[in-house]
């Protein structure tokens, strides 16, 4: 049986946004005249889900974290100062930069106008509004703090933002050392081998079978440069599309899980990304099983996202979110279940939720630093590794086309 998202008013005028399942589109709008509602517009979630599938990347969908964190800092501004939803967003299309944002934030406006709510009207863009972003927007409308929502919102975004620049910071440098030895690599094989190669042979002298392989990949990829462009580009696309499977996805993720060096952080930030959301979430008054289940939609790790689902059908049953988690300890880090069951003992657990959040994130952070420190002076000897292999081959030709001078 389809389930419809639906927009519907009472009598007095009240929108009324939701989600129910129906035969079809007569048999909801008769189910919603039966509790005095009219049925302005209905969609499919089935096929609402097949029409937001697309294979944009995500750093090409146009809007950055910064713009949105602006977006809601703004919004909440002008919600404490009284002034219209519309009067809002129309300042927010003069005030954003991103003609992304723009756009959408004008379409938006128009879908106001005509009676959605915000959240249902921000919900047609899955691409930039995320799960967490629109129930926090939507727990703000029904309990009338969108004011408090909004500043809860904004923190939760600049922390995952920062937490994210952390990350992205600390490998810039083994990224850039990386790709200088690459591209000496190319320069090498490419231009100055092939050049020498011409002065060897012309002296007869000895080329030792180092020399002659990067001098043969050299050749190799000047004459067959379209092959080593279409190859790996090709086989990128392969491996994007395949990690973009429930298969791939899950294959990686369990991957990342078990990798010596890389399986704690994995395990740290999605545990502060987790537990960050939760807290939020509670902290806005929306119910403890909803915040699961938004939270679980939150999480990327496919892992973490079976764990609360499975946690969440067991808590409906009366069981704490502490002992549903148990069975998963092995993907949660030392001492977080342990101590959202003192949350639970205590009454405290948005509050714990909140500090354990902060203390997996700056954690994070420091063990990403950690690595980047450990990873820099092994790329650095790598790199010198490469070089004195490339010196190498070009020195030892040269003496033995001197000797064939002399």
């Amino acid at each position: 049986m389809p389930n419809y998202f639906y927009t519907a008013k009472s009598l007095d005028g009240q929108t009324k946004t939701g989600n129910m399942a129906a035969k079809n589109l007569h048999e909801l709008a008769a189910s919603l005249k039966d509790e005095g509602m009219v049925l302005i517009k209905a969609v499919d979630q089935a096929e609402k889900h097949k029409k937001n599938i697309n294979f944009s990347l995500p750093f090409l969908s146009g809007v950055s974290s910064v713009e949105k964190i602006m977006m809601v800092k703004n919004l909440q501004v002008m919600t404490v100062a009284g002034l219209s939803l519309v009067r809002s967003v129309d300042i927010l299309i003069e005030q954003t930069k991103s003609k992304k944002l723009k756009s959408v934030l004008t379409e938006v406006k128009d879908k106001i106008n005509k009676g959605d709510s915000l959240s249902s009207a921000l919900s047609l863009y899955p691409n930039i509004f995320s799960q967490f972003f629109l129930s926090m927007i939507k727990v703000g409308e029904e309990s009338g703090t969108m004011e408090d929502v909004l500043r809860v919102l904004s923190l939760q975004l600049e922390k995952e933002h920062k937490l994210k620049s952390k990350i992205q910071g600390a490998m810039i440098y083994p990224c850039i050392i990386l790709i200088v030895l690459i591209l000496v690599g190319i320069i090498i094989a490419t231009v100055v081998l092939p050049s020498l190669n011409t002065f060897f042979m012309s002296l007869n002298a000895e080329v030792p079978f180092y020399t002659k392989m990067v001098i043969g990949a050299g050749q190799f990829s000047t004459k067959y440069w379209p092959v080593l462009i279409i190859v790996p580009l090709g086989l990128a696309l392969l491996l994007w599309a395949v990690l973009r499977t429930p298969w791939g996805k899950k294959s990686k993720d369990a991957i990342l899980l078990k990798l010596p060096i890389f399986s704690t952080l994995v395990k740290m930030n999605n545990c502060a990304v987790l537990i960050r959301s939760l807290s939020s979430l509670i902290a806005s008054g929306v119910p403890f099983t909803r915040s699961l289940e938004v939270t679980s939609e939150t999480v990327g790790n496919y892992y973490f996202k079976k764990a609360l689902s499975e946690s969440l059908e067991k808590i409906k049953k009366g069981e704490r979110l502490s002992k549903t988690l148990v069975p998963y300890k092995n993907i949660f880090p030392f001492g977080a279940i342990e101590m959202i069951e003192v949350g639970e003992e205590t009454g405290k657990t948005a509050t714990i939720l909140k500090e354990l959040a902060e203390f997996y994130e700056e954690e994070t952070i420091a063990a990403t630093e950690k690595m980047s420190a450990a990873i820099e002076p092994i790329l650095i000897v790598i790199m010198g590794v490469g070089v004195g292999f490339f010196a190498f081959s070009i020195i030892q030709p040269m003496y033995s086309s001197l000797s064939a001078i002399q």
